[in-house]
């Protein structure tokens, strides 16, 4: 078996100030700023969050007083759930949760069919379908592409795989479910991202839980950049190495992190540290903001450290071929030592993969509980992969791939533009297909989520605790199904409803883009 110090068969010996780049296309961001009234949404955010928590306090204790015991735990029993997340549940989520978890009827294409919903006479009770739906512009789905559509030239293929195979394989890939199609797509995806060799997972999120613990464990350190997917931080919490922080994107504070911890070494003992894994992502799901990959990388090479790439909002939505942010920022792939990404968002699919050194691979095969104990990806779900990575790749003989990837970088500026010449709160970069804007008002999210639902739009309000409790925000993911009428109807809803609400807090501050 390789040893995990052998991941990587050759290292790059360029310093801080050299870095092997495949083209000049990295340009340093400015810092976001704040809008000009920010001091005022944070203490008006702050004492609407305090009004409700203390209305929820003042229920519960009335409700201990007069003998309420729906929410009890039976007699001389514990609490089963957690003091504060119950409080949070029962309080604050239950008062706006029309706005989440809406189910839908229809593929997650341009336009989404949403079931309509009511609040039961008890909200403890959940919500109740009325029967009807309406036909909304999908603005939340990560139909990055537009792989998802019903009509979309994967569909056959896909369902010529289920007459052969079965809907599942009811096996891990380590014993019987590794059909022929999961290594054809195992060995299609080392070649799109030009590494030596891949592996594929049924779940996107068990992809980083279970292969980061088997990289690094005690006496190794992770340094993980602040505003990584929960899906990371699972699994650096479950490794048991030493875990540190950086400041989001800020590779100069990346570089102050490893030079103390290097200096200090491992807890109580400071021998050297085992490994050094750095893990960022190439587009920040919550910010929409692309990694600054090459600054990152030269900090990475002059510490001699590895670096795990989260790519699962960029593969297949960046880059001029698609390639994610090192095809994106010109960055070899060669200094990335663990690439992984997700098939969920640009491919119309499930499930997730690692690709790196082939010594790596057959590591993590034999490591991985993704790999020995979950069952392995659906069939069906592996066709449309293939089929929609062909595409991309234009081994289809068409030019269908290279014209989705112009429509959705197109698209995404476009609406990014738009929002920030309207006066909205814009964060996010240019290219990026994911758009946050920025409620910050609690209050606002459910009035948002609810007027953009009555003018046919389906959209995605975040709060906290998935966001800083000072900065809700609505999230927008654009795809190359999208057509410009689409987008443009919905800006000049989106104007109406920021008018009556509030929302276009840079209306008066100078533009830019």
């Amino acid at each position: 078996m390789a040893k995990l110090e052998n991941l990587i068969d050759s290292k790059g010996k360029d310093g801080l100030d050299k870095v092997a780049l495949r083209k000049s296309s990295f340009v340093p961001k400015k810092e976001k700023q704040d809008p000009p009234n920010a001091w005022a949404l944070a203490l008006a955010t702050f004492f609407a969050y305090a009004v409700v928590v203390v209305i929820g306090h003042i229920r519960d204790v009335c409700a201990r007083i007069f003998g309420q015991k729906k929410n009890r735990p039976p007699e001389g029993y514990a609490p089963l759930l957690d003091d504060f997340d119950d409080f949070y549940t029962r309080r604050l989520y239950r008062r706006i949760q029309e706005c989440f978890n809406r189910p839908i009827c229809s593929a997650p294409g341009a336009y989404i069919e949403v079931m309509d919903r009511v609040v039961a006479s008890d909200p403890a009770d959940g919500m109740k379908l009325t029967g009807k739906t309406s036909r909304c512009l999908n603005l939340s789905s990560y139909n990055y592409l537009g792989f998802a559509e019903t009509s979309d030239v994967c569909k056959q293929q896909v369902i010529d795989s289920l007459n052969q195979f079965s809907p599942g394989t009811t096996s891990p890939s380590m014993e019987s479910g590794t059909t022929e199609l999961h290594t054809k797509l195992e060995k299609l995806v080392a070649r799109f991202v030009a590494k030596p060799a891949a592996m594929v997972f049924g779940m996107g999120f068990a992809t980083n839980s279970t292969v980061i613990p088997a990289l690094v464990g005690k006496g190794a350190l992770i340094v993980s950049d602040e505003l990584n997917h929960s899906s990371i931080v699972t699994g650096a919490r479950i490794a048991g190495a030493k875990v540190r922080v950086f400041r989001h994107n800020n590779a100069e504070h990346l570089e102050q992190v490893l030079r103390e911890a290097i200096a200090e070494g491992q807890p109580r003992t400071h021998r050297p540290w085992t490994k050094i894994l750095i893990i960022v992502e190439g587009i920040y799901s919550m910010e929409g903001e692309i990694c600054c990959l090459p600054e990152i990388v030269a900090v990475k090479k002059k510490y001699k450290a590895y670096l795990y790439l989260d790519e699962a909002h960029s593969i297949g939505a960046m880059g001029p071929t698609g390639r994610g942010v090192t095809d994106h920022l010109g960055v070899n792939v060669n200094d990335v030592d663990i690439m992984m990404g997700t098939f969920t968002k640009s491919f119309g699919s499930v499930g997730g993969y690692i690709a790196g050194s082939e010594s790596l691979i057959e590591y993590l095969k034999m490591t991985s509980p993704g790999q020995l104990y979950a069952s392995s990806m659906a069939v069906p779900c592996v066709q449309q992969i293939i089929t929609a990575l062909s595409i991309v790749m234009g081994e289809d003989g068409s030019d269908l791939g290279a014209r989705k990837l112009r429509a959705l970088r197109d698209n995404s500026n476009y609406f990014r533009r738009r929002l920030i010449e309207a006066g909205f709160d814009v964060y996010g970069d240019e290219d990026s297909p994911v758009v946050p804007v920025m409620l910050y008002m609690p209050g606002k999210m459910p009035t948002f989520s609810r007027f953009c639902l009555e003018n046919k739009m389906a959209v995605v309000v975040v709060g906290f605790p998935a966001t800083p409790i000072l900065k809700p925000r609505v999230r927008f993911c654009i795809s190359a199904a999208h057509t410009k009428e689409d987008l443009e109807d919905a800006m000049q809803k989106m104007i109406e409803i920021a008018d009556v609400i509030g929302i276009r807090y840079c209306k008066d501050a100078p533009t830019s883009y």
